[in-house]
C-alpha cells in the first residue's frame, strides 16, 4: 500500500486518498515512538463511525461496519513495520472524513481525572451514584448531581460526601450542579426514566414499553448536547438502553427541520450500559448448573439489554443448547426480582453501570452498547486514547447466525425511526 502523508493543525496522518486541501508532507519514518499518528479514511454516513482505534491492518481497508467487527480476520495487507507496530500499541486513530466535524477528533485527549455528571436520582440513578463514588476515587475528580426534585437532591448531596476513608480520603467530591451545566463534564450519564411498568405488570418484556416516554426525555438532552458542543461521552443508562443511543445519535445529528446534518455527537461518542448486568447474570445462573460452569471465563455476551440477548457459553468450545438456555435465564432473571415483590435495579445500576462505566475510564475491557453499521451493538470492549476496541473473537458459525440476527434486529428498529 501506498500512502500520502499530511500534516493537520500539527498532527501527523497518512492515508491512501488526496485531500488537496491538507499540507502534503514527504515521506519520512517517525512513526517508531509514543506519538498517536491518524489515518484519514472515508465510510458511508449514518452506518458508520466518526473515529476509531486501529486495531488490526485490514481496519485501513474497512469500507462497512458490521459484526465482522467482532471476529477475527487474517492480514491480507503488506504494511510497513513502523504502522504495524504503531497497529499493535493501539496508537493510529482513523478519522472518517465524511463527517463535517472530523478535524476535532485531532483534539481527543483523555484526562487524568475525569468529571462526570448524572441526570436523576432514582433508584437507578442513586444506586450508580454510590458505586462511583466508592469506585471512582482515582480517576473520578468530581461526580456533578441534577434531579427535579431538590429535596431529593440535597439529601444525596449530604449522605454521599459524608461517606468517606476515616485517613487519606480520596473519593471523589458529589456536588449540586444547576441543569445547564449538565454537560461540563468529561462523561454525562442519563438515567431518568418515565413508564416503568408496575410490579403486578404481567409485561414480558418491560424494557420496551418504556421506549416511547424516554425517547422524549433523552430527545431533549440530545439537543442540548449538540447546542453545547458536547465533546464528552454521552452515556445511556435507562432502558431499553440500545434503542435509546440511536435516538440520541439521530436527535443530536439532525437540524430544527429534522434533516440530518451530522453535526452533532459523533456516534462513538455514545454509549450504551445494560449488557454487563446480563453477563453477570448468566454468570449467577452458570454456577448453578455443573454444565455450564465454564461460562464465566469463556462465555460472552452480545446484543441488547433485553429479549434479543445472546449469551455464548463459550468462544473455545460453543455449544448451541447450553447457550440459548443460559440466554434465556438471563433474560428471565428481571422477572424473577419482580415477582418476589421488588424492581430489579441494584445489579443494574452496579453491573452494567458503575462497574462498567469505571473501567471505560480507565481503559479496561468491559461490556457497553457502540455504534456499529446503523446501530448500537452489545459487546466487549475497551477505550484507547485512539477510540474503541472490539474484542475479535473465533465466531462459531451458529454464534454468528445469532449475533447477526440480532443486530438486523436492532438496526431494523432504528430504521424505522428515520
Amino acid at each position: 500500500m501506498e500512502f500520502k502523508q499530511y500534516i493537520i493543525d500539527g498532527k501527523r496522518a497518512f492515508s491512501q486518498l488526496d485531500y488537496p486541501e491538507l499540507e502534503r508532507i514527504n515521506y519520512i519514518e517517525l512513526f517508531d515512538n509514543d506519538e498517536i499518528i491518524y489515518y484519514l479514511g472515508k465510510i458511508p454516513l449514518k452506518e458508520s463511525r466518526g473515529s476509531f482505534c486501529v486495531c488490526h491492518p485490514n481496519d485501513l481497508e474497512q469500507e462497512t461496519e458490521d459484526i465482522s467487527l467482532f471476529k477475527e480476520s487474517t492480514n491480507n495487507l503488506k504494511l510497513p513495520d513502523s504502522i504495524l507496530k504503531k497497529i499493535a500499541r493501539r496508537q493510529i486513530m482513523y478519522i472518517n472524513t465524511e463527517y463535517p466535524h472530523w478535524r476535532l477528533r485531532l483534539d481527543d485527549h483523555r484526562p487524568e481525572k475525569w468529571t462526570v455528571n448524572l441526570l436523576a436520582l432514582g433508584d437507578v440513578g442513586s444506586t450508580l451514584l454510590i458505586g462511583l463514588k466508592l469506585l471512582g476515587g482515582n480517576i473520578i475528580d468530581e461526580l456533578g448531581i441534577y434531579d427535579r426534585n431538590e429535596s431529593n437532591l440535597k439529601r444525596w448531596e449530604i449522605e454521599t460526601n459524608q461517606v468517606c476513608h476515616p485517613f487519606n480520603n480520596n473519593l471523589p467530591l458529589v456536588k449540586i450542579i444547576s441543569h445547564e451545566q449538565l454537560f461540563d463534564c468529561h462523561m454525562f450519564i442519563f438515567c431518568a426514566s418515565k413508564g416503568v411498568p408496575s410490579i403486578e405488570s404481567e409485561i414480558g418484556d418491560v424494557r420496551m414499553v418504556q421506549f416511547e416516554e424516554n425517547a422524549k426525555i433523552i430527545t431533549t438532552y440530545a439537543k442540548m448536547a449538540r447546542e453545547k458542543g458536547f465533546k464528552g461521552i454521552f452515556s445511556v443508562v435507562s432502558d431499553p438502553v440500545d434503542q435509546l443511543c440511536y435516538t440520541v445519535f439521530k436527535e443530536s445529528n439532525t437540524d430544527a427541520n429534522g434533516n440530518w446534518d451530522y453535526k452533532g455527537l459523533p456516534p462513538e461518542r455514545i454509549k450504551g450500559y445494560g449488557l454487563g448486568v446480563m453477563h453477570a447474570r448468566a454468570i449467577y445462573y452458570s454456577k448453578k448448573n455443573v454444565a455450564l460452569s465454564h461460562y464465566e471465563n469463556e462465555g460472552r455476551a452480545f446484543g441488547p439489554h433485553g429479549a434479543d440477548l445472546v449469551i455464548a457459553d463459550s468462544i473455545n468450545h460453543y455449544n448451541q443448547a447450553n447457550s440459548i438456555a443460559l440466554t434465556q435465564m438471563a433474560i428471565s432473571a428481571n422477572l424473577d426480582v419482580r415477582s418476589l415483590g421488588y424492581k430489579p435495579y441494584i445489579a443494574p445500576a452496579l453491573s452494567s453501570g458503575a462497574l462498567s462505566i469505571i473501567k471505560t475510564i480507565t481503559g479496561d475491557w468491559h461490556y457497553s452498547a457502540n455504534f456499529i453499521g446503523g446501530a448500537y451493538m452489545g459487546s466487549n470492549n475497551r477505550l484507547h486514547k485512539t477510540g474503541i476496541e472490539f474484542e475479535r473473537i473465533k465466531m462459531n458459525d451458529q454464534l454468528e447466525t445469532r449475533i447477526r440476527k440480532t443486530f438486523e434486529k436492532l438496526r431494523d428498529f432504528n430504521d424505522k425511526q428515520n
